[in-house]
């Protein structure tokens, strides 16, 4: 018979070893600072390039060609226009694109008189009272005549023929203006000179009934 094995006996659970007590971190000097010498370095001069203009790369002689000494010649690079950059600027708001409706139209605008579509100056002002357009002042396309009444004509001497120039020559007229014409008007107690000359003088109707009833002689007039 096979014997039976021995079991073997059951371990003890190992007891936990304490913790060892963590030590607080030692403070560390400051290191010391050492004294350094600091070399001062000539600053890099920016060189431009002789012979650029012709497509040279030679740097002048006595001098290091490096990159950072390249620069452009002087004046080839103008500095450029900053756009939007406040009313000082003097290119603001559109940055120099223009306006767009009626400041992109061509010609000169809408006049010296227009005030934005607003009623113009001219149109506001009060109209007078029994304001007519035949008022205007339209004497370069109107004759205007030099006028005379018959009385003035009743201490006129017959002998004289009565023309526009006798009639200024006599005071009886300023200004001949572009003709002279005779109305009938006439005053009490004075009577027209019988057998009168009339040459280059206009007439009313009734100032040519009176003339002729006086025996007037008319050369060379119209009468109107």
């Amino acid at each position: 018979m096979a014997t039976p094995k021995k079991k073997a006996p059951a371990k003890k659970p190992a007891a936990k070893k304490a913790a060892p007590a963590k030590k607080a971190p030692a403070k560390r000097a400051a290191p010391a600072v050492k004294a350094t010498t600091v070399r001062k370095t000539a600053p890099v001069k920016r060189v431009p390039l002789a012979g650029a203009e012709s497509g040279g790369l030679a740097a002048p002689e006595g001098t290091l060609l490096t990159l950072a000494a390249l620069a452009p010649n002087h004046g080839s690079r103008p500095k450029r226009t900053r756009v939007g950059r406040g009313h000082g600027s003097g290119m603001v708001k559109t940055a120099g694109k223009g306006g767009k409706g009626q400041t992109v139209r061509s010609g000169r605008g809408k006049g010296p008189a227009f005030e934005g579509g607003q009623t113009p100056w001219a149109r506001r002002l009060p109209h007078r009272l029994g304001y007519s357009q035949k008022a205007r002042d339209i004497g370069h396309f109107r004759t205007t005549l030099a006028v005379i009444n018959l009385a003035d004509l009743a201490d006129w001497d017959a002998g004289v023929e009565v023309t526009p120039q006798a009639l200024k020559a006599k005071g009886k007229l300023k200004k001949l203006r572009d003709g002279v014409k005779i109305l009938g008007g006439t005053r009490e107690g004075k009577t027209l000179p019988k057998g009168l000359v009339f040459r280059d003088v206009l007439f009313s109707q009734s100032a040519r009934d009176a003339l002729a009833a006086a025996g007037a002689k008319f050369e060379d007039a119209e009468g109107s």
